[in-house]
């Protein structure tokens, strides 16, 4: 998919130093921006019929700048979280700890990194199951990164996802576009509850309000 690279500067309207994310020349993620990653986690643990006392299982797709899977560590239901990542350097920068607002990612028992392709592994048989997805990886369902990610945003893609779930589990997608209702209809055909959360948060860079969306879903239609 290219080269990723990590850049750290100095944002003086923001006050702080921001963590940047390219792949190759296109950017991807900053820490300016991380409101949205967060509900990803939080919204999607909401939807689930689950007691205080439940050791629940995780999987996040995509590790990025790290706050999904931080957000999701941060409620004690969560026993147990799988991190899937393709790329190698993005690991290493959780590992050597270079993103402080995330740090200790790698060194919670809890938590796993794992070095895979996290399309490829919805695509198989399930070797686990799990009572959350979270998915954050490419831009939009129609702005992926890579020609091959495409596919996961059909219904067959996602049914194929619903698989590693547990009964009553749920499915939760980050997008920065607003609410697609070509993309509601697809998860439609494959959960019997779905909608489009806006999630607006204050953007630094313009002075106004910025939004992305988080796609919920749970029961997988028979």
């Amino acid at each position: 998919m290219g080269e990723i690279s990590l850049r750290r500067r100095h944002d003086p309207a923001a006050r702080q130093d921001v963590y940047e994310v390219r792949l190759g020349d296109e950017y991807l993620m900053s820490s300016l921006f991380t409101v949205a990653e967060r509900a990803l986690a939080t919204l999607a643990l909401d939807l689930l019929d689950a007691p205080a006392d439940a050791a629940l299982r995780v999987l996040v797709g995509g590790l990025g700048l790290g706050y999904t899977a931080h957000a999701a560590l941060a409620d004690p239901r969560v026993a147990d979280l799988t991190v899937v990542e393709y790329s190698g350097p993005v690991l290493d920068w959780h590992r050597r700890e270079l993103l402080p607002e995330t740090a200790g990612l790698a060194t919670d028992p809890r938590c796993r990194l794992v070095q895979d392709d996290f399309f490829v592994r919805m695509g198989a048989a399930p070797r686990e199951r799990y009572d959350a997805i979270l998915l954050d990886i490419d831009h939009t369902p129609q702005h992926v990164l890579h020609p091959s990610h495409a596919d996961f945003y059909t219904a067959a893609g996602l049914r194929a996802a619903a698989a590693h779930l547990e009964p009553g589990g749920a499915f939760a997608l980050w997008s920065d576009d607003p609410p697609g209702q070509g993309f509601e209809a697809t998860l439609g055909q494959v959960f019997t509850e779905q909608r489009a959360h806006v999630v607006p948060f204050d953007n630094p860079v313009t002075g106004g309000t910025s939004t992305n969306t988080v796609y919920l879903a749970r029961g997988v239609v028979r």
